[in-house]
């Protein structure tokens, strides 16, 4: 594409999440890729799909958990669908962008995951713990999440949610790549605080274990986060593959770290156009 690509930017500013800053964040990347020559123009997710036509690109950033506005992404999807619009992160993810039913082929299929379920007559296939995690399958960002005692599993509504063993780890890690290249890794050292994010030089055996879901997942345009917790054995084990519209945390990382990914970002993106 010889002229400058146009870019719907979706993004919801006035989003707000426990310890992030969804804003400064779009604020930063969106002013870095129109220095890097494109065209921007920000909109909210309810705007998307009546938008879209008119540019060459949609990127989805920030637009903050879709089971607020379930009816409005589903028709911004069929429409990217049927009309062949490009978007990054493209919409045929198979991670979270589609709900959490791919905890369960994860963990059918034998990858390192938490075990989930989602049947009763499969609760038997969880370790036995002092307390389980039991999450909406359309779960986002917390919402709907409990932890309860072995005693309330018989009676839980069964359909609509999942059932995982309540893992005691050491820290929590994340891995983020662009399309399949892997770019930086933050972990939070302490399990009570998620958000409180630090540097992280992961092992050939740490992104070996992220690579896995990427490949897994093949999401050729889009942005991905990898979230992991370790055992005390040592072990990773997935917690969420974000494959819609992961939180990037970037004012955590070094200067060039930063700009490193506003580039990598910038250069995807012209792939997808080109």
């Amino acid at each position: 594409m010889s002229r400058t690509p146009r870019v719907l930017y979706v993004t919801d500013l006035a989003y707000e999440a426990k310890g992030r800053r969804y804003c400064d964040e779009d604020i930063f990347l969106s002013s870095r890729l129109r220095a890097e020559g494109f065209e921007i123009a920000l909109c909210h997710p309810l705007d998307a799909a009546p938008l879209m036509d008119g540019f060459d690109l949609v990127v989805v950033r920030n637009s903050g958990p879709v089971l607020n506005y379930r009816a409005e992404y589903e028709e911004f999807r069929e429409r990217v669908l049927s009309t062949g619009a490009r978007v990054y992160n493209q919409v045929t993810g198979r991670a979270d962008m589609a709900g959490k039913q791919y905890l369960l082929d994860l963990t059918a299929a034998g990858y390192p995951v938490i075990p989930t379920v989602d049947r009763a007559e499969d609760l038997g296939r969880l370790p036995v713990v002092d307390e389980y995690v039991v999450k909406p399958k359309l779960g986002a960002d917390s919402i709907g999440l409990e932890f309860v005692p072995p005693e309330r599993l018989p009676g839980l509504a069964f359909g609509d949610v999942l059932v995982q063993p309540r893992i005691h780890f050491t820290h929590e890690v994340s891995f983020y790549f662009v399309d399949d290249a892997f770019q930086y890794a933050l972990y939070a050292p302490d399990p009570a605080r998620r958000w409180a994010l630090e540097p992280y030089e992961p092992t050939e055996a740490d992104l070996a274990f992220a690579r896995r879901f990427i490949e897994w997942n093949t999401v050729e345009h889009g942005i991905q986060r990898v979230d992991a917790c370790r055992t005390p054995e040592g072990e990773l084990l997935l917690v969420e593959l974000e494959d819609l519209n992961p939180y990037l945390s970037l004012e955590l990382l070094s200067e060039e770290r930063r700009d490193a990914f506003a580039g990598a970002v910038a250069a995807a993106l012209r792939r997808a156009v080109a």
